[in-house]
């Protein structure tokens, strides 16, 4: 299975590149600066280009069999720009598998993070970003893709292999960290499930 990773420079896309090689999927990313990533492997491809580039994400997907967005922005409209781009691109290649990883404060997993993090972090901090998530979210949802939506909580730099719990029935939970080793990890997981197809699980401890 040959992957294409958008969002691979990223703290948590790193992660899922790494381990999605010691799977041994092929693992290509498209990164705007080539030179700066700096991992190699023999079944890792590097490709320069931008995800709001459509061209560019055109050329990625050939010959790969799934995608797993990762990327992260404070760019204002970024988010949905970015799958609308990747949506189209992915329909015309006939490329089905999407795993989009959101995070907690989408959708409905609003207010399941925490104290902290409801009445603090996100008011204050993540607000924004996730009203455009949000509408990544109904874009994806209204695609015709085989996607899963990866709402990871909080992120820690802790070590695989946590207690992950992974819901959509959020009614009474509160989750409110994971670390990003199994975030990545269960994101590589639904490339070969279908446990979560077309739903959103809210993934951690």
């Amino acid at each position: 299975m040959k992957i294409l990773v958008l969002g691979g420079t990223g703290s948590l896309g790193r992660l899922i590149v790494s381990q999605g090689l010691e799977l041994e999927f092929g693992i290509r990313v498209l990164v705007r600066d080539a030179e700066k990533f700096q991992l190699e492997h023999h079944c890792l491809e590097v490709m320069p280009g931008n995800a709001l580039d459509a061209a560019a994400v055109e050329r990625a997907l050939v010959g790969c069999d799934a995608v797993i967005y990762a990327l992260g922005s404070r760019q204002s409209g970024f988010f949905a720009d970015t799958t609308r781009i990747l949506i189209a691109a992915m329909e015309k290649a006939g490329v089905r598998r999407l795993v989009a990883i959101t995070g907690i404060g989408a959708g409905d997993s609003k207010g399941h993070g925490g104290w902290i993090y409801d009445w603090i972090v996100y008011p204050l901090f993540t607000k924004k970003i996730y009203a455009n998530k949000d509408v990544q979210e109904q874009l994806i949802r209204a695609s015709k893709l085989d996607w899963i939506i990866v709402r990871p909580a909080a992120f820690t730099n802790g070590p695989l292999g946590g207690r992950l719990r992974a819901l959509d029935q959020l009614e009474g939970v509160t989750i409110s960290s994971i670390s990003r080793a199994d975030a990545a990890a269960f994101a590589l997981d639904q490339l070969t499930s279908d446990q979560w197809l077309k739903k959103t699980p809210l993934v951690g401890y």
